[in-house]
């Protein structure tokens, strides 16, 4: 009899009672029990968060930062109970204590009452952190403090983030103001440079005038000083003259009796002497013309000089819009010039004031000199005139006595003159020295605010200036810099379907497992009969894959229609599914077949081995390195992560690979069992009478 004959008998005995066809339903049925219903329990667990209770407390008195009030543990509890997280249950610091130790809630989080006053603080001098309080239980619920981590993290990252934008803000608008008030600095200084400029400028100007001013007191000094000298010889010419005419007058008086005898003995002496008379008449009258003349050029040299002097004082000092450095000195320098210009203009004035007297005493001189020369010419024959020679020489006297009073008068104010001219060119010479100095200095002043302007230019340029909408973008920026581009490829939309590869071949190999314990691993009329060892193999295979098929069609229809597993490659993944149940049917037959009923404990252990190794929940590199070295080798391993590309997509190397595997273990398997069948089929009183019966 053929194998598949010998399949379809076994399986007609479960159709022959109502209880045998109990046991093939409920053989049926126990890996969609077993698989469904653990998926179903926890399909999406997250999805149902809000049903969880959690305590929230408020103690949160707000602030108030640069006039604005800020209420931080209100604007996360209203974030918290939008997202709808958790069951949030707004209760007193109190009753959140019990209701976590008690289980009334699973968990509190708590705004502390300085909790915005911590917040406003990183505007401050002294910033503070702000903490907000979570209180977990893990005899509760483990999972649930695991959860809670989580989403308070991001919690805290969001309320971090926004006090962050608010601070960040101000540092932006801070850096709006600096560079606003740069560039207004930077204008001042282009007016300063250019304030400093015009200064440059007319301090040169004023050097300039000053040097001139120089020349010119230097030539009212030189003037004066040779009028001075000038007047100085007038002076003792004049008094010689007037001394020579006073003894003259008094010899002529004194022999007056005595006229003709005298005369006769000095005709010769009162000739020369009349001829000296005439002579230094002569001289004085030309140095007086020369005072005449000179005096009054030289006090207009020296009013135009402090006529210069006032006309920079006023433009630099008082009509300037920056006053000179320079106006002290300034000032010394045109009251010294109008001095100087004083003097000189007294001595122009004492010239011109006196025109008539120097008229009258150059008409003196010439009539002394007109006298005299006739004295000169008429002293041989004075005995013959001495009547009118005695009168003449009285009036020469009288004129030469004005002369010389007239001409010490003169050099006199000529001297005062000197002396404020010498010190006026002095003062000027100080003066021009200054402003050379005061010119070099601000032009260097002028390169310093230029350099300034620029300086400031290129620093207001360096200072970002920020707009609203720019400020809102970087402080965003700032505030979160990193975020996570998080790009998940072929992602499982839920917790059920992300364990689905792990669950779904472990409800398989169950019902594998409980498949053989109604279905004789080998069949016992095969050998009875005698039939081939593959023969007995196939016989007791094939029903449990016929079974397993029909478990698998009923487990993805409930997985899929019912429950909501989507796959990527549905076809492929029951297709491959149909491999895994001949692969586990072949291994939990051969493990019957071979150890009897110690197979059935040892399948139970590769379970538990298949369970812990293959990766299904956690890596395996996170287990032991017992369970990272039966990794490879066992089937569940392979099966698991082809399942995962057949149900969320990703490339099918690992469901060839998977494929491979389970086909060898499924020869291989078989092989096993036909190696037993052919023992089996040797009888001895172990196999008549066994010592364990399951």
């Amino acid at each position: 009899m053929r194998s598949p004959k010998l399949a379809t008998l076994e399986l007609r005995r479960f159709g022959r009672g109502r209880l045998p066809r109990a046991a093939l339903v409920a053989l049926l049925v126990l890996p969609l029990l077993y698989g469904a219903l653990y998926l179903w329990s926890f399909w999406d667990p997250y999805s149902r968060l809000d049903r969880v209770p959690v305590a929230l407390v408020n103690d949160d008195a707000g602030a108030t930062a640069d006039g604005k009030r800020i209420t931080a543990g209100d604007d996360i509890a209203e974030g918290l109970r939008d997202s709808k997280v958790f069951d949030w249950h707004e209760v007193s610091a109190e009753e959140a204590r019990r209701g976590v130790e008690d289980g009334t809630y699973y968990l509190s989080l708590t705004m502390p009452r300085d909790f915005s006053r911590r917040i406003a603080s990183s505007s401050g001098d002294a910033p503070e952190t702000g903490a907000l309080q979570v209180r977990t239980n893990d005899a509760n619920n483990y999972i649930v403090g695991q959860i809670s981590r989580s989403v308070f993290s991001e919690v805290r990252q969001a309320a971090s983030a926004k006090t962050s934008r608010s601070f960040l803000d101000k540092i932006f608008v801070s850096f709006s103001d600096i560079h606003g008030k740069t560039v207004e600095a930077a204008d001042g200084a282009d007016k300063l440079n250019g304030g400093i400029g015009k200064a440059e400028k007319g301090s040169k100007r004023l050097a300039d005038k000053l040097g001139a001013a120089e020349q010119g007191s230097g030539k009212l000094a030189k003037g004066l000083k040779d009028l001075h000298k000038g007047a100085g010889s007038l002076k003792d010419g004049s008094r010689k003259v007037a001394d020579g005419t006073q003894s003259l007058a008094d010899t002529v008086n004194a022999i007056d009796a005595k006229a003709g005898p005298f005369l006769e003995k000095n005709e010769k002496t009162i000739g020369e002497t009349a001829r000296f008379v005439a002579d230094a008449s002569k001289k004085l009258r030309e140095d007086l013309d020369a005072l005449q003349k000179r005096a009054p050029g030289a006090a207009k040299d020296a009013r135009e000089a402090s006529g210069s002097m006032d006309g920079v004082y006023r433009e630099r000092c008082e009509e300037a819009t920056l006053p000179d450095p320079a106006c002290s000195d300034l000032k010394k320098a045109k009251d010294a010039a109008a001095v100087a210009a004083t003097a000189a203009e007294d001595a122009s004035a004492l010239v011109t004031g006196h025109r008539e007297d120097l008229k009258k005493l150059d008409g003196h001189l010439r009539t002394l000199e007109k006298q005299a020369d006739a004295l000169a010419d008429r002293a041989p024959h004075l005995s013959e005139d001495l009547d009118d020679a005695v009168t003449k020489v009285n009036k020469l006297n009288s004129g030469a006595g004005k002369v010389a009073a007239g001409l010490k008068k003169l050099h006199s104010g000529l001297g005062t003159a000197k002396k404020g001219a010498v010190d006026l060119n002095e003062g000027v010479g100080d003066l021009r020295a200054g402003a050379q100095d005061l010119n070099g200095g601000i032009y260097k002043l002028v390169d310093g605010s230029g350099k300034l302007a620029g300086g400031l230019r290129d620093g207001a340029e360096r200072i970002p200036y920020y707009d609203k909408q720019e400020r809102d973008r970087r402080t965003e920026v700032m505030a979160d810099p990193v975020r996570l581009a998080n790009q998940d490829l072929h992602k499982a939309p839920n917790y059920g379907t992300g364990f689905a590869p792990y669950f779904i071949p472990l409800s398989l190999w169950v019902g594998a497992m409980v498949a053989y314990m109604l279905i004789a691993p080998m069949n016992r009329r095969a050998l009875v009969a005698g039939a081939s060892a593959w023969r007995i193999a196939l016989a007791g295979w094939l029903p449990v894959v016929a079974i397993g098929v029909l478990q698998t069609v009923a487990l993805m229809s409930v997985l899929h229609w019912a429950i909501g597993l989507q796959m990527a490659r549905a076809a492929g993944t029951v297709g491959f599914l149909f491999l895994v149940t001949a692969c586990f049917a072949a291994i939990v037959q051969w493990l019957n077949a071979r150890f009897g009923a110690a197979g059935r404990i040892l399948v139970l252990a590769l379970l538990m081995l298949q369970l812990t190794s293959a990766g299904g929940t956690y890596p395996v590199q996170t287990s032991p390195g017992f369970f990272n070295a039966l990794h490879p080798f066992l089937p569940m391993t392979h099966v698991v992560e082809a399942l995962r590309r057949l149900i969320t997509g990703g490339g099918l190397g690992p469901v060839w690979q998977a494929c491979a595997v389970l086909t060898a273990f499924t020869l291989g398997a078989l092989a096993l069992t036909a190696l037993s069948a052919r023992r089996r089929q040797v009888w001895t009183l172990d196999k008549l009478h066994p010592e364990l019966t399951l």
